[in-house]
C-alpha cells in the first residue's frame, strides 16, 4: 500500500487540511509533542480498517464538531483505490470504496459497511493487526518484543503469524475426540445392557407357545356360552315388551284421572262466578242511583276549580305589588339616612378646621426660624464643596506613605530572615558534605543488590518456566498413563483386537502386545516419578529465591529516596560559596533600610504634599460637626413649613363646608315628603286597592271547597260498582256456556278411564304366565364376564411377548450395527487424539516458528549490522537442556524457550544491559525484521513503512546510523515515514511534514 492523498475533515485535532504525498519517498512528520503528528497515521488506519487509537467511536470527531470524515486515495497492486469512510456523532459510520478506471473513479461499495470491510481487506492483502505489527511501528511498542518472557515472546510471535486458528483446530480436535470417546463408552455400555436382554430370548419363545393354546381354549368355551345368552335375552326382550306395555297403559290411565280431577274443580270455581255476578246483578237500581249523585258532586266541583284559579292569580298580583311598595319606599328612607349622615360628617369637619386655624400665629414663627436655618446650611455646603478634594487628596498621601512604610518593613524582615537562613547552611557545610558521602556508599550499594535482584527474578522466570513445563509433562504422563490402562483393560477382554490396529490377536501377537503396553507404562511411570521429584525441587528452588528477592526488594525501597537526596545534598554544597557574598550585601541593604525608617527620610515629596494640604484646610476652618448641627436644625424646623400646608387646606375646606350645609338640609325635608306622598298616592298604591276589590267580587270560599273534595272521595265507591255491573252483564251467558262445556268433559274422560282398566288386566295376565330367565341370564353374563377377563389377559400377554421377541431380533440387528460403530469411534477418537497434539503449540505451530526464527535471525542480523556498524549480533535460542539436581545424565531434558542472546565487542549480554540507544537499535532491528516476515506471509510487499516516535532514546551517533539505515533500506520501500519532535533529526530529512497545534486545530505544511 503506497499513499497517495489524505484527506481531513474534523478528525482528532484536525479541522479541515490536505496532505500530498506525491514525490514522497522518504519524509518526516515533525512537530512538538501533541500537536497531531501521529493523528495523521491514525487517519489512515481508521479510513482502511475503521480502526484506532480511540476508545470510543464519537473520540475521534473533533471537539465541537458533529462529523468526521477521512478521504484516503493509495495504490496497491499497480492500482490505485479510494476510501471514504465518514461518522456522524452518535450514529454509525459509513463507508465508501472506489478503484480509479480510466473513465475515472468506478464504486465497488457493498451493501454494507462489514461487506465493504471485507472487499477492502481483499484488495489490500493486509489486516489490520497485520499492518500495525508490519508496517506501521507504533508509538512506545518498538521494545514490547524484548521485554516479554522466553513463553511471552512466542506467544507474541503466534499472534503475529496468527497461529491462533492452529489453537482453535486443536480445541476442535479434543472434543471431537472426547466426543468419540464419549460415544464409544457409551456404545459398549449399551453392548453389554443388549448382550444381557438376549440370553432371555428362548424362554420367551416357549412362553407364547403355552399362551397361543390357552387363547384357542378360551374362545371356543366363550362362543358355546353366547350361543344360551342370546336364546335366554329373546325371552327376555318379549317379557320387557310387555312390561313396558303395562307401564304406558297405567301411565294413560293415571293421566285420565288428573284430566278428569282438574275439570271437576274448574266446574266447581265456574259456578261459584256465577253465584257472585247474579248478586252484582240483583242490586242494579241502587248501584245507578249511587253512580248518578258521584256524577252531580263531579260537576260542583269543577266550578269551585274555577274560582280557585282565579283567586290565586289574583292574590298572587297583589303580593307582588305590596313588595314592589316596601322596596321603593326603603330606598327612598336609605336616601334620608345617607343625607343625614353627610350632614353631620360636614358639622364634625368644621369643629376640626376651627381648632387647625387657631394655631396659626405659632407656626407663621417656625416658618421665620426654618428660612435662617436653610441660609446657615446653604453657606456650609457651599465651603464642604471647596475642602472635600483637599480631604479626599490628603487621606490618598497618606495612604501612599504607609504603603512605602510597610513595604520597607517587610523588605526589612525578609533580609533578616534570609540572613539567618544563610547563617544557618554557612554552619552545616561540614554536615552536607559527611552526608553527602554517606549517601553515596549506600547508592552504591543498592545498585549492587539491584543488579543481585534482577539475576534473582531472571532466575525465578527460568524456574517458573521450568515448573510449568514440568506441569505439563505431569500433565502429559497421567494422560498416557491413563491411555496405557485402557490399552490394558481392552486387551483383558476375551477375544481382545489390537488398540491400534484393531486386527484380531493370535496368542503369541497378544503376548507380545501386552508385554510391549506393560513396559511402556513402567518406563512412563519412571518418568513421572522423575518429573514429581523435579516438581518439589523446582517448588523448594522458587520458594528460596522468593525470600531473597523480598529481602533485596526491602532493601531497595531506599533507592529512590537516596538519589533525591543525594541530589539536594549535592545542590547545597555548589552553593555554599555564594552564601558569604550574599551575606555581607544583606547587612549593607539592611543597615540602609533601618536608617530610611528611623529618620523618616523616604517618599519626600509625598509628605511634601501632605504638609501643603494641612496649610490650606487650616485656613478655610470648615468643621464637619458644624455642617451637621446645621442640618440637624433644619431637619427639626420643616414642622413649620407642613403646618403652614395644613392651615390653608383647613381654610379651604371651611369655606366649602359652610356652603354644603343650607343644600344637605333641603334635601332631608324633600325625601321625608316623598316618602309619605308615594305610600298613599303612587300608581302601586292604587293598582293594590283595586285588586283588593276584585278579590271580594270572585267570593272563593276554601271550607266549601274543601268539605266538597271529601264528599267526592266518599262517593268515588259507586264509581267502581258501576264498573262491576257492567261487567257482569256481559261475563253471565259466557259462564253459563262454560259451565255446561266442563261436565260433558267430565263424563267423556270417566268412560276412557274404565276402557283402559281392561287392557291393563290383560297385559298383567301375560306376564304371570311367561317364565323368569333373569336369574340364569346373570349366571351366563359372569361366566363370559370371567372368561373374557381371561381371554384378555392372555392376548396381552400374547402381544407382549410378541413385541418382546421383535425387539430382541431388532435388538440382535442393532448390537451388530453397533459393534461396527463402536469400531468406527475408537477409530476416529485416536486419529484426533493425534491431530489434537498435532495442531497444539508444540507441534505445528512450534515448527512454524522453528522455521520462521532463522529467516528472522538472518534479517534482523542484516538490518543490525548497518545500524550498529557490525557492533551487535543477535541469536534466537529455542531449545535449552534442563536438569534435576537429583536426576542422572541420561535424564536430562530438552526444554522450548525463546531466549534472545546479544553480543557484541564485549561479549553476550544480557538486553537489560545494553543502553537507550543500543536497546532501541536492537528493537528497530528485530521490529523491521518481523514486518518483512509479516507482509510476505499475508501475501502483500511492504512497501509502506512508518515509524512513530522512534529515536527519542538516540544520542547524535545513534541518530546519524538510524538514518543512514533508513536510507539504506529506502530501495526496499516506495514511501518511508519517519514522525519525531527531535529538532536534530528533522533536519536530516530533505521532505519535512510540519504539524502545528494551533487554536483552529492542528495545521501541517509541507517542505520538499
Amino acid at each position: 500500500m503506497i499513499p497517495v492523498q489524505l484527506i481531513l475533515k474534523n478528525f482528532l485535532s484536525y479541522r479541515e487540511t490536505t496532505l500530498d504525498f506525491s514525490g514522497l519517498h522518504i519524509a518526516c512528520i515533525c512537530g512538538s509533542n501533541g500537536a497531531g503528528k501521529s493523528s495523521l497515521l491514525e487517519a489512515i488506519t481508521w479510513a482502511v480498517w475503521g480502526q484506532s487509537r480511540a476508545v470510543a467511536e464519537d473520540d475521534i470527531i473533533h471537539a465541537g464538531a458533529k462529523e468526521v470524515r477521512v478521504d484516503f486515495l493509495f495504490y496497491s497492486d499497480r492500482h490505485k483505490y479510494r476510501v471514504i469512510r465518514t461518522r456522524y456523532r452518535g450514529q454509525s459510520s459509513s463507508l465508501e470504496f472506489q478503484v480509479e478506471t480510466p473513465q475515472g473513479f468506478r464504486s465497488l461499495t457493498e451493501k454494507g459497511v462489514r461487506a465493504t470491510q471485507s472487499l477492502i481487506l481483499e484488495h489490500v492483502k493486509l489486516d489490520y493487526e497485520t499492518f500495525i505489527n508490519s508496517a506501521y511501528l507504533r508509538q512506545g511498542r518498538a521494545d514490547e518484543f524484548m521485554l516479554k518472557r522466553p513463553n511471552e515472546r512466542k506467544e507474541i510471535l503466534a499472534e503475529l503469524l496468527k497461529l491462533h486458528r492452529y489453537d482453535e483446530l486443536e480445541e476442535r480436535a479434543k472434543d471431537l475426540s472426547k466426543s468419540f470417546r464419549a460415544q464409544a463408552d457409551q456404545l459398549e455400555q449399551a453392548l453389554q445392557s443388549l448382550a444381557t436382554q438376549l440370553q432371555q430370548q428362548e424362554a420367551i419363545a416357549t412362553h407364547l407357545a403355552e399362551i397361543e393354546a390357552q387363547v384357542n381354549q378360551l374362545q371356543q368355551e366363550q362362543a358355546f356360552d353366547d350361543i344360551q345368552l342370546k336364546s335366554l335375552q329373546v325371552i327376555r326382550s318379549q317379557q320387557q315388551n310387555w312390561e313396558q306395555q303395562l307401564s304406558f297403559l297405567k301411565q294413560q290411565s293415571q293421566n285420565l284421572t288428573v284430566d278428569r280431577d282438574r275439570l271437576q274443580q274448574e266446574h266447581l270455581a265456574i259456578e261459584s262466578q256465577l253465584a257472585a255476578v247474579a248478586e252484582i246483578l240483583n242490586r242494579e237500581p241502587e248501584i245507578q242511583a249511587g253512580y248518578q249523585h258521584y256524577q252531580d258532586l263531579l260537576g260542583q266541583e269543577e266550578e269551585f276549580s274555577t274560582k280557585f284559579q282565579e283567586y290565586s292569580h289574583a292574590q298572587q298580583q297583589h303580593t307582588r305589588l305590596q313588595q314592589q311598595l316596601v322596596q321603593q319606599v326603603n330606598e327612598l328612607q336609605r336616601q334620608l339616612q345617607r343625607a343625614e349622615g353627610q350632614l353631620v360628617i360636614l358639622q364634625q369637619q368644621e369643629q376640626e378646621t376651627q381648632q387647625a386655624l387657631s394655631k396659626s400665629a405659632e407656626v407663621e414663627a417656625g416658618v421665620l426660624q426654618l428660612a435662617a436655618a436653610r441660609d446657615r446650611l446653604a453657606n456650609l455646603d457651599r465651603l464642604q464643596l471647596q475642602v472635600s478634594p483637599l480631604i479626599q487628596r490628603r487621606n490618598t498621601l497618606q495612604a501612599q506613605i504607609d504603603k512605602v512604610q510597610a513595604r520597607l518593613t517587610a523588605k526589612l524582615e525578609e533580609l533578616e530572615t534570609q540572613q539567618i537562613t544563610l547563617s544557618q547552611q554557612q554552619s552545616t557545610q561540614s554536615q552536607l558534605q559527611q552526608t553527602a558521602t554517606d549517601v553515596a556508599v549506600q547508592i552504591e550499594q543498592l545498585e549492587k543488590d539491584k543488579v543481585y535482584i534482577e539475576r534473582v527474578r531472571e532466575k525465578g522466570q527460568e524456574r517458573r518456566h521450568f515448573l510449568e513445563r514440568l506441569q505439563e509433562q505431569q500433565r502429559e504422563f497421567e494422560k498416557q498413563l491413563g491411555e496405557v490402562e485402557q490399552k490394558i483393560q481392552m486387551l483383558s477382554v476375551p477375544d481382545a483386537v489390537c488398540p491400534l490396529c484393531e486386527r484380531p490377536l493370535d496368542e503369541h501377537h497378544w503376548n507380545r502386545v501386552v508385554d510391549k503396553t506393560k513396559e511402556q507404562k513402567r518406563d512412563t511411570e519412571e518418568q513421572f516419578i522423575v518429573v514429581r521429584e523435579q516438581l518439589v525441587v523446582t517448588e523448594t528452588e522458587i520458594q528460596e529465591l522468593r525470600r531473597r528477592y523480598r529481602e533485596v526488594a526491602q532493601k531497595l525501597t531506599q533507592y529512590d529516596a537516596l538519589r533525591e537526596q543525594r541530589g539536594q545534598v549535592i545542590a547545597q554544597l555548589s552553593a555554599s560559596d555564594e552564601l558569604q557574598s550574599r551575606l555581607e550585601q544583606i547587612a549593607a541593604e539592611k543597615q540602609h533600610l533601618e536608617r530610611s525608617l528611623a529618620q523618616g527620610d523616604y517618599a519626600a515629596d509625598l509628605q511634601a504634599e501632605l504638609n501643603q494640604l494641612n496649610s490650606q484646610l487650616q485656613r478655610l476652618n470648615y468643621s464637619e460637626e458644624s455642617h451637621a448641627l446645621a442640618r440637624s436644625e433644619v431637619d427639626k424646623l420643616r414642622w413649620a413649613e407642613v403646618r403652614q400646608a395644613q392651615i390653608k387646606d383647613a381654610q379651604k375646606r371651611q369655606a366649602q363646608i359652610i356652603a354644603r350645609q343650607p343644600e344637605m338640609r333641603t334635601q332631608i325635608d324633600d325625601l321625608s315628603q316623598q316618602i309619605e306622598q308615594y305610600q298613599v298616592e303612587s300608581e302601586c298604591a292604587k293598582q293594590i286597592a283595586a285588586i283588593a276589590d276584585r278579590i271580594d267580587e270572585i267570593g272563593y270560599d276554601p271550607d266549601r271547597h274543601s268539605a266538597l273534595r271529601t264528599a267526592i272521595r266518599q262517593a268515588q265507591v259507586w264509581q267502581l260498582s258501576y264498573q262491576q255491573l257492567l261487567s257482569a252483564q256481559e261475563q253471565y251467558p259466557q259462564l253459563e256456556q262454560r259451565s255446561r262445556d266442563l261436565a260433558e268433559a267430565v263424563q267423556a274422560r270417566t268412560a276412557e278411564r274404565q276402557v283402559l282398566a281392561v287392557q291393563i288386566e290383560e297385559v298383567i295376565q301375560k306376564l304371570e304366565q311367561s317364565p323368569n330367565t333373569t336369574t340364569e341370564i346373570q349366571t351366563l353374563e359372569s361366566q363370559l364376564a370371567f372368561r373374557r377377563r381371561q381371554l384378555d389377559d392372555c392376548l396381552s400377554q400374547l402381544g407382549r411377548l410378541q413385541q418382546q421377541s421383535q425387539q430382541l431380533a431388532a435388538m440382535q440387528a442393532q448390537q451388530e450395527q453397533q459393534q461396527q460403530q463402536l469400531q468406527v469411534a475408537r477409530r476416529q477418537q485416536r486419529v484426533y487424539q493425534e491431530l489434537g497434539q498435532a495442531f497444539g503449540k508444540n507441534g505445528i505451530q512450534a515448527l512454524m516458528i522453528e522455521n520462521l526464527l532463522p529467516q528472522l535471525e538472518a534479517e534482523t542480523n542484516q538490518l543490525l549490522a548497518r545500524l550498529s556498524a557490525n557492533q551487535l549480533h543477535v541469536q534466537f535460542i529455542t531449545q535449552k537442556t534442563g536438569r534435576s539436581g537429583r536426576a542422572a545424565k541420561k535424564n536430562a531434558k530438552t526444554i522450548d524457550t525463546l531466549d534472545i542472546l546479544i553480543a557484541d565487542a564485549r561479549g553476550t549480554r544480557p538486553y537489560e544491559t545494553y543502553s537507550g540507544g543500543e536497546a532501541f537499535r536492537i528493537n528497530f532491528a528485530i521490529r523491521l525484521a518481523l514486518a518483512r516476515l509479516l507482509a510476505q506471509r499475508a501475501g502483500a510487499s511492504l512497501q509502506l513503512l512508518i515509524v512513530d516516535e522512534g529515536f527519542g532514546t538516540q544520542d547524535q551517533e545513534g541518530c546519524d546510523r538510524l538514518i543512514a539505515a533508513v536510507n539504506a533500506i529506502a530501495a526496499d520501500f516506495s514511501c518511508i515515514l519517519a514522525v519525531t519532535h527531535m529538532p536534530y533529526f528533522k533536519e536530516a530529512f530533505q521532505a519535512r511534514i510540519e504539524v502545528v497545534k494551533t487554536q483552529n486545530g492542528s495545521q501541517l505544511s509541507l517542505s520538499m
